[in-house]
């Protein structure tokens, strides 16, 4: 055994010894999953609301609807549906979306460990932050699950032995059943680190430029095919440094953003000033550096949505939805750092601030939820609903209004549903459907409040914002035929 090795061993020798710690931080993980009667995660309404009308679909109540088999993107409704049969939709939301969360924090946490060969318990607070940070409060769930899965294999991948590099690669199915990004990532970031650890002296470098040469060719492949439309406007990529993760509700969350970023860079330039870590250190540092700007690199030249079908929907916030990876990298070139008390100290006064923020902020959705339910509990079941519900302006978190979806469970259908016309999850939707429309450009139309109702829709209700001083009040009311679904409630004024 190498003296590498053997020190990575006595890292991970420490970890049987912390049981009672990682018991301790697991439980602090879950609180936010916790803290409300709902947990306010935008795309997760939607995920729940789908998993009843599996539900619904499976008893043969939903006129319209069909399953189809799906081998990605469905592996958290597949554990939340079958939890749901089990304890019921509120029950199991909290049992899911916990385990989610723990999967992801451990993950990351096992992945920075492989990066520096010890467990990286200082960086708990950061890890902890990008857990719950856009990624998660996106609702872009599959795609959060399967980073964790594979932030565990290619742990067990960089610095397991025999069987347990066996269990890192059966991981890959479950990863793939969540969503291809992890997958593609943990493929790619898999065949690099063959090749960083396999070739000699200068053939290493061809490792970065295979990367960047395949980065570069799928930019230009996207940018010269005329089949499906791309859209390459995001925030430039200096900004999406992985610290936009923390950016969630307001400017105040950009601001703790940057500070973290900024608190970061310092601990790292003390560690390169004082020269500390040897050769080793230095071995470390370089491979996660690479990897870091390599995904800045690819946050660069990739688009933020594309639609590979004219009648399908669109693959949406992929660049923004990246930077989870560039700040995974970014903790583990931090985890090579020696560890400080000061570090601590500060990653974990960040952290105290975020998380205040964050409940404040969901325990607003979860009111605007309670005033969803009330509006919708005395409708006639099967009874259409539309919601135009905006998030305040500066919020990142733009997918609010789903919270209609999850308070539709049990009352009514959400009309602008997009999951079945998209074409790209297992609900499907025929032409005439009462439950959902069949029509993907229909759906955006509805949820942005440019949809001109027709006859055939009605009856049809609209939740919306009727006080623009008060964006959380919210009311209901009837849609007519030939008016636009938008046309009364507050809109934000780039939409006008």
């Amino acid at each position: 055994m190498t003296i590498e090795a053997r020190q990575v061993a006595r890292g991970w020798q420490s970890v049987p010894a912390k049981k009672w710690a990682i018991l301790v931080i697991s439980a602090v993980m879950i609180v936010p999953c916790m803290w409300h009667r709902h947990i306010e995660a935008g795309d997760l309404g939607s995920h729940v609301y789908n998993a009843w009308l599996v539900q619904l679909i499976e008893k043969g109540q939903a006129p319209g609807l069909y399953l189809v088999r799906q081998w990605n993107n469905v592996l958290f409704d597949w554990m939340l549906l079958h939890a749901a049969n089990a304890v019921g939709f509120a029950a199991a939301e909290k049992i899911v979306v916990a385990a989610c969360v723990l999967i992801f924090f451990w993950g990351v946490f096992a992945l920075v460990g492989a990066a520096s060969g010890r467990p990286p318990w200082y960086l708990a607070p950061s890890i902890a932050m990008l857990t719950y940070g856009y990624a998660f409060n996106m609702g872009f769930l599959n795609y959060y699950l399967s980073l964790g899965l594979a932030s565990f294999s290619l742990a067990l991948l960089w610095r397991g032995r025999g069987l347990e590099r066996l269990g890192g690669l059966l991981l890959a199915p479950l990863i793939l059943l969540a969503h291809p990004i992890g997958f593609l990532w943990l493929a790619g970031t898999a065949l690099y680190l063959l090749l960083w650890t396999k070739l000699p002296g200068w053939w290493a470098l061809s490792a970065p430029l295979a990367a960047l040469t395949t980065l570069l060719l799928v930019r230009w492949y996207l940018a010269q095919q005329s089949r499906f439309p791309v859209d390459w406007v995001h925030d430039p990529f200096y900004l999406m440094t992985g610290a936009d993760q923390l950016a969630l509700y307001g400017q105040r969350y950009t601001v703790l953003g940057w500070v973290a970023l900024a608190f970061g860079v310092l601990c790292v330039l003390v560690e390169v000033i004082a020269l500390r870590g040897g050769t080793c250190f230095w071995k470390s540092v370089r491979f996660s550096a690479e990897l870091y700007l390599l995904a800045l690199v690819a946050v660069a030249l990739l688009p933020e949505n594309l639609r590979p079908s004219i009648s399908g929907g669109w693959i949406g916030l992929l660049a923004s939805r990246l930077t989870a990876i560039t700040a995974i990298f970014g903790l583990c070139l931090m985890g090579c750092l020696k560890p400080r008390k000061w570090h601590l100290a500060g990653f974990g006064a960040t952290a105290v601030v975020f998380f205040a923020f964050l409940y404040q902020d969901t325990l607003v959705l979860n009111r605007m939820e309670s005033t969803a339910e009330n509006l919708v509990s005395h409708l006639p079941f099967g009874t259409r609903v539309i919601a135009t519900i905006w998030a305040p302006p500066g919020s990142r978190v733009s997918f609010i209004g789903h919270i209609a979806d999850r308070a539709c469970i049990g009352h009514c259908f959400s009309y602008a549903n997009y999951e079945p016309s998209s074409g790209q999850f297992r609900i499907r939707v025929h032409p005439g459907s009462p439950v959902v429309s069949a029509s993907d450009d229909d759906s955006e139309d509805m949820q942005a409040g440019m949809y001109d109702v027709e006859d055939e829709d009605l009856p049809l209700e609209q939740i919306f914002q009727c006080d623009e001083k008060d964006l959380t009040k919210l009311c209901i009311r009837d849609l007519a035929s030939g008016e636009k679904n938008g046309r009364l409630g507050y809109k934000p004024p780039a939409s006008d």
